[in-house]
């Protein structure tokens, strides 16, 4: 659900809007709202029996779902930045209208 959110919104959040901290702060938001309901739905799961995302042992950290996390987390704030500076490259363009000189 977050690469999905991350592919959807990162590039374009920097892209479209001119503040790059408001940019980046929209991308946190959703980041935050979809690694919250998708930690959850994975958290019903595991005490369902799957141990798909989790480990079985419930005392072992589960750092491989912390890592890839947090490298999606990373991935969209790159792409927000990319967003970003794309975006401010093509509104700076300066066209000359003046077909005379």
């Amino acid at each position: 659900m977050i690469a999905i959110a991350t592919v959807l919104f990162a590039f374009p959040l920097g892209f479209f809007l001119r503040n790059r901290l408001v940019a980046h702060i929209t991308y946190i938001a959703i980041y935050g709202y979809c690694f919250t309901f998708q930690t959850l739905y994975l958290m019903r799961s595991w005490v369902g029996g799957s141990h798909e995302a989790f480990p079985a042992d419930p005392n072992q950290l589960p750092i491989a779902y912390g890592v890839v996390t947090g490298g999606i987390y990373l991935v969209g704030n790159l792409l927000v930045a990319l967003g970003y500076r794309v975006g401010s490259r093509r509104r700076t363009r300066a066209v000359d209208l003046d077909p005379v000189k």
